[in-house]
């Protein structure tokens, strides 16, 4: 079982605490898969306008995020 598999699984436990641990966990893993799919896109050449219109943002946003790393 992979990790977000098994992280999706713990975010739907009836206890709160182990619930919002794995949704914190999720939300971790979700930023760093997002960062590395913004510099694969940059990497090959895409505008920050493609890349905001795949991750549904404004290219304001997802430049201020990424623009300087």
């Amino acid at each position: 079982m992979s990790e977000a598999t098994n992280l999706a699984q713990r975010a739907g436990d009836r206890d709160p605490r182990v619930g919002l641990r794995a949704v914190a966990a999720l939300r971790r893993l979700l930023e760093q898969l997002e960062a590395v799919q913004v510099r694969s896109a940059r990497d090959q050449g895409w505008s920050w306008q493609e890349i905001a219109a795949e991750l549904g943002v404004s290219k304001q946003a997802v430049h201020k995020k990424y623009g300087r790393r």
